[in-house]
């Protein structure tokens, strides 16, 4: 069999694990049949999509990749009326936290994409994103396991293509290696410029950070390092 017999055979390797755990809670469960369908994200494979013509009146379109519960992206679209947050996570209670999140905030200006964030990258125009943020991303320590982390050379060009000129990518981790493995290869991607000038600026948060509680648990081998990148 070709990858041409089976169309699953051209698709890349999850950058994610399991897709459920354990079982839903009921109201979560309620909010995935109600509001899910009212702001999920069209599904990127039917073709390209215009962030603008999901919220029309938005200032700005930032795209959070793997939002965990959803505490980051519900803060932020909080703070932030002004801006349209799409938030990318396969992880169906993640989903249902954070749609949890959404409906206690009347939060109108978040869209979620409940599946693999490289398909609605992949379906995105070329400069049509303010922020990329990618927060505490499963580190596969293993190195066999180190071609299914999310930040790849393609992955990361797919970034610099999505977002505008000024635009910025932030990269969170609390692991070392991942940390060493996303700078080189961010750091090689043409258009996109770190922004460090000195160790303060990737060890200490930026102003706008929002910490979760998967952060307080402190699951990494370091205290958080953030990577900060500007779109040439």
């Amino acid at each position: 069999m070709t990858a041409s017999d089976n169309p699953h055979l051209d698709r890349p390797l999850r950058s994610f694990g399991r897709i459920k755990a354990r079982p839903i809670k009921p109201r979560q469960a309620a909010l995935m049949d109600t509001l899910l369908p009212a702001i999920a994200v069209p599904d990127p494979r039917a073709g390209p999509i215009d962030p603008r013509a999901l919220m029309p009146e938005a200032q700005e379109v930032w795209l959070e990749i793997g939002f965990g519960g959803g505490e980051h992206m519900a803060a932020q679209a909080a703070r932030r009326p002004d801006v349209l947050v799409i938030g990318c996570e396969p992880f169906l209670n993640g989903v249902a936290s954070a749609l949890r999140h959404v409906d206690e905030g009347g939060l109108n200006n978040v869209r979620i994409h409940a599946d693999d964030a490289r398909d609605l990258v992949d379906a995105l125009p070329d400069a049509s994103v303010d922020r990329v943020l990618i927060l505490f991303p499963d580190p596969w320590h293993k190195a066999r396991h180190n071609k299914r982390r999310l930040v790849q050379d393609e992955t990361a060009q797919a970034f610099a293509r999505i977002l505008k000129p000024g635009g910025r990518l932030r990269f969170v981790t609390d692991w070392k290696d991942y940390a060493d493995w996303a700078l080189e290869r961010l750091g090689r991607t043409a258009g996109l410029r770190w922004l460090a000038d000195e160790a303060d600026d990737w060890r200490i948060a930026p102003p706008d950070h929002v910490v979760t509680r998967y952060e307080e648990k402190k699951l990494g081998d370091t205290a958080p390092i953030f990577l900060e990148f500007e779109k040439e």
